[in-house]
């Protein structure tokens, strides 16, 4: 790693805890994030050729902070002159951060600028750009490239997602006791939907976008080191870490998707694996069990497999019962169908998955459509199957799963 490289991934490191920061004094979430980005331009232009300063974060702040008093200065001058007069005390007050707001070196704001991301106020899809944006550092245009909109599209988003943050009042501070379990869940939530849309994108000519996952999992880590005795993120990070294993034998050379049965898992990335089996066999073992651990333990026993063939789906299978009683939605019941299928026949499976027919949820979803089609070809009912394949291929706006999905349908045989 290259000094240049040391200090851009500290500076990505250190972003959102100088944001905290800021916030935590200034209440004004766009012009800190501007003082902040000034803050790292000019961090990444100082810092490569008089090296790092004894106090990084400290650094930031200073710089950030001064460049939000010249912002206050020039943008309200008037404002802050005719408060100062109403209560005759000194302008420079109103820049001074309260008594609570020092921050003393080294804290790390990151969860809570992640639970202000992630206000109740917010759409599901608000909290992950806001995320992305604020926390993840990632830039508008690399927000919108990920998410396959104009650039101009996305910055109106996030700026919508702002004021709604300020419009509901929110304070940057920790959520009172009986809040912060329902918040770290949509915390968590928003992480796992970062996560999925880079491993398969839902739509373009890319199956996965390295960038989304990579962001996922480095925020997860980072909740992760604040909270190391929480089971549902130490299962949320296991279950991106087993998965994210996975990606370099997911395509061809030519792009093609390559299922998990017919993967070289030679090519699973074992250092991945063995964190991930190891932070979620802390976490069953020392927690209160979760959704995230379970969905991270179904991982595990696919990723200890040397092949397909030897993979254990009656433990699967029961993991999956127990997964759906305790948080039951249709993508679980999707791949407990298919679990099933694998120990008790495609005709047991194809019975579960019919329950879904008429599940709103899933109106117009491929995947539905895609399960069906090879649990049907695992029974030898290839007019069926070729059917159900097609009819996912033509719902599905991934071009790499469309292309996989018309694949498998012309090498059925011929009726």
């Amino acid at each position: 790693m290259t000094a240049s490289t040391g200090a851009e991934d500290l500076l990505r490191e250190l972003a959102p805890r100088v944001l905290g920061a800021l916030v935590r004094r200034y209440g004004n979430f766009d012009a800190c994030e501007d003082a902040v980005q000034d803050a790292l331009l000019a961090a990444a232009v100082q810092w490569p050729g008089e090296g790092l300063p004894d106090n990084p974060q400290g650094w930031l702040v200073t710089v950030a902070s001064r460049r939000m008093v010249d912002h206050v200065r020039s943008e309200e001058a008037r404002r802050r002159r005719e408060v100062a007069v109403a209560s005759q005390a000194p302008a420079d007050e109103f820049l001074a951060p309260a008594a609570d707001a020092d921050v003393p070196p080294g804290q790390d704001d990151t969860l809570t600028l992640l639970f202000l991301c992630c206000h109740p106020a917010l759409t599901p899809a608000s909290q992950v750009t806001l995320t992305l944006r604020a926390v993840g550092g990632l830039t508008t245009a690399q927000i919108a490239r990920a998410f396959l909109v104009p650039e101009a599209t996305m910055a109106q988003r996030i700026s919508r997602a702002k004021q709604r943050v300020k419009a509901a009042g929110a304070r940057f501070r920790m959520p009172p006791e009986e809040e912060r379990a329902d918040r770290l869940g949509a915390v968590l939530h928003v992480l796992y939907l970062i996560f999925n849309e880079g491993y398969t994108t839902t739509s373009g000519p890319d199956l996965h976008r390295a960038e989304l996952t990579g962001e996922a999992i480095r925020l997860t880590r980072a909740v992760h080191r604040l909270l190391p005795g929480d089971g549902e993120v130490a299962g949320l990070l296991a279950l991106m870490l087993l998965t994210d294993a996975r990606r370099a034998a997911r395509t061809r050379p030519d792009g093609a998707l390559v299922p998990l049965a017919e993967q070289d898992r030679s090519r699973w990335d074992r250092e991945q694996i063995r964190e991930g089996v190891a932070l979620i066999t802390g976490a069953l073992t020392a927690a209160p069990l979760g959704p995230y651990q379970l969905q991270a333990a179904i991982a595990a026993v696919h990723a200890e497999a040397a092949e397909a063939a030897g993979t254990d789906w009656p433990q699967i299978l029961a993991l999956y019962r127990l997964l759906e009683r305790l948080s039951p939605n249709p993508v679980v019941t999707l791949n407990h169908a298919v679990a099933l299928a694998m120990v008790r026949g495609p005709r047991a499976g194809l019975e579960l998955l019919a329950t879904l027919d008429g599940d709103d949820r899933l109106t117009g979803h491929h995947r539905l459509d895609a399960v069906r089609a090879h649990l049907l070809e695992m029974a030898g009912d290839h007019d069926a199957a070729r059917d159900a394949y097609r009819a996912a291929a033509r719902r599905t706006t991934s071009l790499p799963e469309q292309r996989y999905l018309e694949t498998r349908a012309a090498r059925l045989p011929a009726p």
